[in-house]
C-alpha cells in the first residue's frame, strides 16, 4: 500500500497505532481493499514520491472493507456525488502498526534483489495504490527491511506503500479470488492514497 509522506507516514502510524486507510479513489485499488484484504492479512508500507520511494514498515489489516463514509460528505475532498451510504461506490480498510524499518527497502533496491524481479511495484508505469505481492516477494522485503540501516535512503519518516497478504497462496490476489480455492491470499501493496494522496 502506498502513500506520500505528505499525506501520511509508518510513523504517523506508529504513533496513532491503527487508522483508517480512506480516500482511495481508483476502481482496481477499490476492488482489492472491498474483496480481498481481510482482518489479519500483512502490509507493506510504502513511501510514494519520496527520497527515496521505498517500503518503510510492516502494518496488518485491522478491519476488512468497509464503505469510505467521506465519500458521501458533501464538500469533503473525497466527497463524490454517486455514491450513498445506502449504494456505497468507494471502500476503505482500518490499518494497525506492526514495524518501522531501521531504514528504507528503496525502489532501486527492490529492482535489483533477486526474488523479486517480478513484484509488480517494480515494474516500469505501476502506480496503482494497491497491489499483489507473492508471500516469498514479502518474506525477502521484510528481511531487507530489518536489515536496512538509516543510512539506507532516506530516514524512514516517509509514510509508504503496502503489501497485504497471507503466506499461503504464491499467486496474486486476484488470481487466488478467481480460482475460489482458500480465503489465505498473498501479500498485496497499496498505492498512494492516505489523505489527499492516494489513488
Amino acid at each position: 500500500m502506498k502513500c506520500e509522506p505528505s499525506a501520511y507516514t509508518i510513523a504517523d502510524l506508529e504513533r496513532d497505532g491503527q487508522t483508517s486507510w480512506e480516500g482511495v479513489r481508483n476502481y482496481q485499488a477499490r476492488n482489492f481493499m472491498r474483496d480481498e484484504m481481510q482482518e489479519g492479512d500483512p502490509v507493506l508500507f510504502y513511501a510514494s514520491n519520496a527520497d527515496p520511494s521505498g517500503v518503510t514498515g510492516l502494518a496488518t489489516i485491522a478491519r476488512a472493507g468497509y464503505p469510505d463514509s467521506f465519500a458521501w460528505r458533501k464538500g469533503h475532498t473525497y466527497f463524490d456525488a454517486a455514491s450513498s451510504a445506502s449504494n456505497p461506490i468507494w471502500y476503505t480498510v482500518d490499518l494497525a502498526f506492526l514495524e518501522r524499518f531501521p531504514g528504507i527497502v528503496s525502489l532501486e533496491t527492490l529492482k535489483n534483489t533477486p526474488g523479486l524481479e517480478n513484484m509488480v511495484v517494480t515494474r516500469k508505469g505501476s502506480r496503482l495504490s494497491v497491489q499483489t505481492v507473492t508471500p516469498a516477494e514479502y518474506e525477502i522485503v521484510v528481511a531487507l527491511g530489518r536489515a536496512a540501516t538509516a543510512g539506507d535512503g532516506a530516514a524512514t519518516e516517509p509514510a509508504g506503500s503496502a503489501a497485504v497478504g497471507r503466506a499461503a497462496a504464491h499467486k496474486p490476489v486476484a488470481q487466488a479470488s478467481a480460482a475460489g480455492a482458500t480465503r489465505k491470499r498473498p501479500p498485496v501493496t497499496r498505492g498512494a492514497g492516505k489523505r489527499s494522496a492516494r489513488r
